[in-house]
């Protein structure tokens, strides 16, 4: 069993269809009617028919009023640390605190490479994201002091911090591969993928590769919130699949996620307001419920609140 502690979140992963603009607001409203925690997007540039996230973002966080926003997960090799950085204190600012930073080393090279972003091999875009990291933490410290950096991926010959966002953001690494879950733990506050990409058989090494990285910065692994995007869910009379049938059935695996994988957020892919309509109301509270009874029974502690002072390690130059 492997139960972090985390109390639970339940999203959506939309869209950010440039044709279908005021349908995709729309759902982020609604998601936020349906007693939904967080609305998340989609963020690749390089595809025509989608809006910038960004843009889309601030004015979602302008319809809405408690819904928790995202990127899911931002194309860190087209956003420049200390640009990226201020993009997300100012939605936090804006939102009232609403704002998580979820993003990605990069994944698709040739999408990135077409739009004039750096040619990487997959080791280089997990340094330049442990890199953008601690950049992006010391524009946070919004205390106006200088950050410098001279990295191998990034140069910052100096740069005051700032603005500091209203809450202390969280980082959301979207990863698969060892280096990059290694550096989840060791300074990101949550870890991202998506079960169209990762195999079920493949949580638990996951799990222990973060919680390696989280114990040899000198974490509590449970610090780190683990949260997945689902693609497949469904609600029907008949049982297609994982996460695909009856009402019942998907709770029940849902639960199975929480306490046997230790995820605590799940982010719905898909854009119709049916379904959300259905996880808000339906799905979440029976799955918080049955959780929280686990939780009492097994005397589950509460995850740690995450430190402050996460490792950050800016390279000064002299």
């Amino acid at each position: 069993m492997t139960d972090y502690g985390h109390d639970l979140l339940f999203g959506t992963f939309a869209t950010p269809s440039a044709r279908a603009a005021a349908d995709v607001v729309a759902l982020a409203q609604h998601a936020e009617q349906a007693g939904l925690d967080a609305v998340t997007f989609q963020d690749h540039p390089y595809n025509p028919g989608f809006l910038d996230t960004y843009s889309l973002l601030s004015f979602v966080a302008a319809k809405t009023s408690r819904i928790r926003l995202a990127a899911n997960v931002t194309n860190l090799p087209l956003r420049p640390p200390v640009v990226l950085a201020k993009m997300a204190a100012s939605i936090d600012i804006l939102s009232g605190g609403r704002f998580e930073l979820g993003f990605g080393a990069g994944g698709i090279a040739e999408a990135i490479k077409s739009m004039g972003g750096a040619d990487l091999s997959p080791g280089e875009r997990v340094a330049a994201a442990e890199e953008a990291i601690d950049i992006i933490r010391g524009i946070w410290r919004g205390d106006g002091e200088m950050v410098k950096h001279r990295g191998t991926h990034y140069q910052i010959p100096g740069v005051r911090s700032g603005p500091r966002p209203v809450h202390d953001i969280n980082i959301w690494l979207g990863a698969y591969k060892p280096r990059i879950l290694r550096l989840t733990g060791a300074k990101a506050d949550g870890w991202l993928p998506s079960l169209g990409y990762l195999k079920l058989g493949d949580i638990a090494e996951a799990n222990r590769t973060i919680d390696e990285g989280a114990h040899n910065a000198g974490r509590d692994p449970r610090e780190i919130r683990r949260l997945i995007n689902i693609s497949s869910l469904s609600v029907s009379d008949e049982n297609r699949g994982f996460l695909q049938g009856p009402a019942g059935q998907v709770i029940e695996q849902l639960l199975e996620l929480v306490l046997e994988h230790g995820f605590t957020g799940f982010f719905i892919n898909g854009d119709d307001p049916d379904l959300v309509e259905r996880v808000g109301k339906e799905i979440a509270p029976a799955v918080r419920e049955a959780v929280a009874g686990t939780r009492v029974r097994s005397g589950t502690a509460a995850a740690p609140v995450a430190s402050t002072s996460r490792p950050i390690s800016l390279s000064i130059p002299p």
